[in-house]
């Protein structure tokens, strides 16, 4: 009887072995899984934290593009707008010259007429100093004649409303001047007209 004790005591103990060993490696398998899990989730949240970084970084660097051509755009239009201010400071009494051009005409037309008497005489000298005068204030405002005694013809600077062939010229060389030319700083307000030799 006390064998069977015995035996059953062993067998118990045995069992309660055996389960204690199935127990601890189903312990230990579930944490290599748990483990497995985990290092998973890991790689998940880096691959996702990787991917939100790069479309951080996309979004700053178009940010950064923005800015960039907003700066640009502006710098463009403070450019113009500053270009268009200095035109216009320049130009500024273009209108009025243009206007002016006539009355200069007539005044050497004026002068240029030859006196018959002494007191034409002193009235052309009168004219002669006003035409002077005002010359001198529309030089001031920028106003430049068109040279054309022994030029080459120039299409930006001369008109040629008459074409001759006459000795002691050379082809393309300005006769004679028919109307006065006129610049504004640079920019040819009116050509001057010309004869020009063939």
């Amino acid at each position: 009887m006390k064998e069977e004790s015995h035996s059953m005591e062993q067998e118990t103990a045995a069992e309660e072995a055996t389960s204690t060993e199935d127990n601890h490696a189903e312990s230990l398998e579930a944490e290599e899984t748990n483990s497995e899990k985990g290092e998973t989730r890991d790689d998940i949240d880096k691959t996702e934290e990787q991917q939100e970084i790069e479309k951080l970084k996309q979004e700053v660097e178009e940010w950064k593009n923005r800015s960039l051509r907003a700066t640009a755009d502006l710098e463009n239009v403070r450019r113009r707008a500053k270009e268009e201010k200095e035109k216009a400071a320049k130009y500024r009494a273009q209108d009025l010259i243009e206007s002016l051009l006539p009355v200069l005409d007539n005044f050497e037309r004026a002068i240029s007429a030859a006196p018959e008497s002494k007191e034409a005489s002193t009235l052309l000298e009168g004219v002669n100093m006003v035409y002077s005068q005002f010359l001198e204030a529309m030089q001031k405002e920028g106003l430049e004649v068109i040279e054309t005694e022994g030029e080459t013809f120039d299409p930006h600077q001369h008109q040629a409303v008459m074409q001759v062939e006459e000795e002691g010229f050379e082809a393309n060389q300005i006769v004679e001047e028919l109307q006065k030319g006129y610049k504004l700083k640079d920019k040819v307000i009116r050509p001057a007209m010309v004869k020009v030799n063939a």
